[in-house]
């Protein structure tokens, strides 16, 4: 099987809730998470994004497409802490309140160990890592005394899978499985549930201009449907986890991948 299957529509799955969704300009999975937000029923949505120019585009684009109106968009560098602040500060103040935080933002690259910079390792590590322990600490100073809410972390297959010349990405990518686990302890007893997933490969524009071809191949290739999955796919589960139909569910990471065993 290597075509992808027909589009899922969406089933209210978020009805009347708001969404909050990181790194969401552009082809990615956070735009997908962002439309499927909308496709599902909040009622408003804001995401954020560091590109200007494409952050506009996103949000126009996604009121043409989802027929959502009330979609904001916010300049923001998660690996800043008054720009978080400020992130939450106006969606709290946009959306009337932020039922689902999904955490998006990351960086990948290729580089073995012994040419790793200290500057290459800390920037992957703070875009990947530090910038989901930022906005979870900022978004569950609002939600815990709501009494309600979620999150949703991008994490990877990476964290626990090892690959040459990804290190610095896995290790963060580990981190934040760590971090999703130990953070839904706590917020568990407010009625804030943490949850993560964890893909192998979504292709989309940046991922190709960031990869070779031969590479993204040889990784599709590995999985058991024979092609990359593409980015709603991952954002399906993500809304899964976001939504009431996950109620019971907290500290999970939950793999989005057909690797082959």
């Amino acid at each position: 099987m290597k075509n992808a299957p027909s589009y899922v529509p969406g089933h209210g799955l978020l009805k009347g809730k708001t969404a909050l969704v990181t790194a969401a300009a552009g082809a990615g999975i956070g735009f997908s998470a962002a439309k499927r937000c909308a496709e599902e029923g909040v009622r408003a949505l804001m995401i954020s994004d560091i590109h200007e120019r494409r952050l506009g585009e996103a949000v126009e684009k996604l009121k043409a497409e989802t027929g959502l109106q009330e979609v904001y968009g916010m300049l923001c560098d998660v690996t800043k802490e008054d720009q978080v602040q400020a992130l939450i500060a106006a969606a709290e103040e946009k959306l009337g309140g932020v039922d689902i935080l999904i955490n998006n933002a990351g960086l990948g690259g290729q580089k073995r160990i012994v040419d790793m910079t200290d500057d290459e390792w800390f920037k992957v590590i703070d875009v990947s890592l530090n910038s989901v322990f930022r906005m979870t600490r900022a978004i569950l100073k609002v939600m815990q005394p709501r009494g309600h809410g979620v999150i949703v972390n991008n994490a990877s297959v990476l964290g626990w899978r090892a690959q040459k010349e990804q290190a610095h990405y896995a290790a963060a990518k580990a981190g934040v499985m760590a971090l999703t686990r130990c953070a839904a302890l706590e917020a568990a007893e407010f009625g804030v549930r943490i949850n993560a997933v964890s893909p192998s490969i979504a292709l989309h524009e940046f991922l190709k201009k960031a990869s070779s071809e031969e590479l993204l191949d040889k990784l599709s290739s590995t999985e058991a449907f024979g092609r990359a999955a593409e980015p709603w796919e991952v954002a399906n589960t993500m809304i899964f986890l976001a939504s009431d139909y996950s109620s019971y569910m907290t500290g999970e990471v939950v793999s989005v991948s057909s690797q082959r065993a």
